[in-house]
């Protein structure tokens, strides 16, 4: 069986640290912490799935380009870059991204499946989509092509 994405960082990180990469370093750090508090969370302590790690990766990677987008924003040019430093570390072990005509067709054959007419019905619209983008679109992008599609 192959190693999870899990002991794939940890290997990583380990590389890292006798490479002296200090942004990949701290960047897995704060990813492997991520993934043990996500397991610790909840009734009981439980190892991740592979998809369920992929999820918290994920949430992290936004994280980054929020935080990018706010430094811009706010003149912080030197953090912004040590953000997006870090996004890039995090999107090598993310899957590729879905392009637009990608999510239009999954969003269509979603809306289709559901049979949805309006958007009372962007909810069940929104969970068929979600289940088949499975973490390879950003969640609002997912919801700006249901608005357009059930609005249009």
């Amino acid at each position: 069986m192959s190693d999870s994405l899990k002991t794939t960082l940890q290997h990583d990180l380990h590389a890292a640290m006798r490479a002296r990469e200090q942004v990949t370093v701290a960047t897995l750090r704060m990813a492997l912490t991520a993934i043990s508090t996500a397991e610790v969370s909840g009734t009981s302590a439980r190892e991740l799935s592979d998809d369920e790690t992929l999820k918290v990766l994920a949430k992290e990677a936004k994280k980054r380009k929020e935080s990018a987008t706010a430094y811009r924003d706010a003149g912080r040019p030197e953090l912004a870059e040590r953000e997006e430093a870090e996004l890039a570390v995090l999107e090598t072990y993310l899957p590729e991204q879905l392009g637009d005509e990608e999510l239009t067709a999954i969003v269509d054959r979603a809306v289709e499946q559901v049979g949805a007419t309006s958007m009372a019905q962007m909810g069940q619209v929104m969970q068929v989509a979600q289940a088949e983008v499975a973490g390879r679109a950003d969640g609002g992008a997912v919801a700006a092509k249901v608005k357009a599609r059930l609005a249009g």
